[in-house]
């Protein structure tokens, strides 16, 4: 990529050690993207092969669980950030490795695996309050006049266009009314759905459920974004998702930029 342009890919890849057995090394090598996002790594650094912790000329980052095979998230990147923090500096969020925040001279950058509010309303609970704690730490960062982007796993499909079957979906984590609501709220702060921008057509999906082989009928959900901040928009030319790509149970998302 140019120096004025840049690719940022974002992908839950359903454990690193998993994919790098399912062709992720060839796929992520012939994407070369100038960064990577990764969530559900599912893996400390310990437990990592060489050639996963220095793959090609990519810097790497990791932020795990402290539950061993759970959650986690990475960035690799060719371009040295001024800056890495990990976490929000809240144990409630931060023993669960969800968050890398980096910043780079034009940018600062957000990498999330946002909890699935799936077990029950505690962890809806959970969910809406890491959503509030993870957007009062980006919004105290834009406040810095610094550009943001915030893109991961978010677990939440935000509209009717956003999964295949929304009526049979209103009582589910990941479509109920309190968790739209929360992504309305993300849109009322600013921020914007980059794929939106540039694609309003339905049945784009980022995730499907493995157990019914719901990919093959592509009965999925849009959970996986680039958001924005409404200061950054000028700087996307492009956002696409990736359905052909296989290895998880999500798909690839991507940002272009330029710079």
């Amino acid at each position: 990529m140019s120096a004025n342009k840049m690719r940022i890919l974002c992908w839950n890849i359903n454990g690193i050690r998993a994919a790098w057995k399912k062709g992720f090394p060839d796929w992520f090598s012939a994407e070369a993207p100038d960064i990577l996002c990764l969530q559900e790594t599912k893996a400390q650094v310990e437990q990592l092969d060489h050639e996963i912790l220095h793959f090609e000329d990519y810097k790497c980052y990791f932020n795990s669980a402290e539950k061993k095979g759970y959650s986690g998230v990475a960035i690799y990147t060719q371009h040295t950030p001024l800056n890495v923090q990990n976490g929000l500096g809240d144990p409630y969020f931060d023993s669960e490795g969800r968050v890398i925040e980096m910043e780079f001279e034009k940018f600062v950058l957000f990498n999330v695996y946002f909890p699935n509010g799936g077990r029950g309303p505690e962890r809806v609970k959970y969910k809406l309050d890491f959503y509030d704690a993870l957007f009062r730490r980006a919004e105290s960062v834009r406040l810095q006049n610094k550009r943001i982007i915030v893109c991961g796993d978010y677990n939440t499909a935000h509209k009717e266009i956003d999964l295949a079957r929304p009526k049979e979906n209103v009582k589910t984590s990941g479509f109920l009314p309190e968790e739209r609501s929360w992504m309305d709220k993300i849109v009322e702060m600013g921020y914007i759905d980059t794929f939106r921008e540039f694609n309003q057509q339905p049945e784009w999906y980022t995730y499907w459920d493995q157990i019914t082989r719901a990919r093959e009928r592509n009965v999925g959900w849009r959970i996986d974004y680039f958001f924005v901040s409404k200061e950054t928009r000028p700087m996307v030319t492009n956002a696409a998702i990736h359905m052909q790509v296989m290895g998880s149970d999500h798909c690839p998302i991507e940002l272009q930029l330029a710079l």
